[in-house]
């Protein structure tokens, strides 16, 4: 075995790594992927060039949402089609394992308090994203970032308000047996949006599409918003 050969062979989990912290956290840049997983930007680089010649990683502009500030975007790296078919079959196997473990020792609740900390961190970013957009536009721009994270979203007009649909959902066979994971996400849009939200369809239900009914109605106010939390 030549020496390049051992270089590729080794270098095989942290590119593992790397890919697994991208579908797990959404698009990054290099540099937040080597602040997150303790490497050089170098090292990172190179693993990241490797996993786009292969297929499983592509690089894109990260989507702005409001003004755009002075110099170029900032590169990142995103999960593909293929790279994310790479992951399914064993990161769902593992997640519904913990998660009927979590439920049987800790009961229904702790699954849904499970499914509401997975969205924290989420939730605060795309919160950064939608601050100062105009309510009217607020629908139109989560569906934005969440189609840069991979969710293929996107919405219409209706007579009685907005539908969002998501043509993609990464969690979907999860919430085929967990529905607290689509509950926690719909809970997460009414907070963003502050208006009440009704799912009308999921993925993980057999639906086509995850399709999200936002109605015409006045904003919630702070204690109707808690509640809903």
């Amino acid at each position: 075995m030549g020496a390049a050969e051992v270089t590729s062979h080794d270098d095989a989990p942290t590119r593992s790594r790397v890919a697994q912290m991208i579908l797990e956290n959404g698009p990054a840049t290099a540099a937040e992927l080597a602040d997150r997983l303790e490497l050089t930007p170098a090292a990172v680089r190179r693993h990241l060039d490797h996993l786009i010649a292969e297929g499983t990683l592509e690089a894109r502009e990260r989507r702005q949402i409001g003004q755009r500030g002075r110099g170029r975007p900032a590169k990142v790296f995103a999960i593909t089609d293929q790279g994310r078919d790479q992951f399914t079959h064993t990161y769902d196997e593992l997640a519904v394992s913990a998660l009927r473990f979590l439920e049987q020792t800790g009961g229904d609740d702790a699954v849904r308090r499970f499914a509401d900390h997975r969205l924290v961190d989420l939730e605060q970013r795309y919160a950064d994203q939608l601050a100062g957009v105009p309510e009217v536009d607020r629908a139109a721009a989560l569906a934005a970032a969440l189609s840069a994270d991979g969710f293929a979203a996107s919405t219409s007009s209706t007579s009685h308000g907005t539908q969002m649909c998501q043509h993609h959902c990464p969690v979907a066979h999860v919430a085929a047996e967990f529905p607290q994971m689509c509950e926690a996400e719909a809970e997460m849009f009414s907070r963003l949006l502050g208006t009440h939200v009704q799912r009308l369809a999921t993925i993980a239900h057999g639906d086509g599409v995850c399709t999200t009914h936002l109605p015409t109605t006045p904003p919630m106010n702070s204690q109707e918003m808690r509640q809903s939390s």
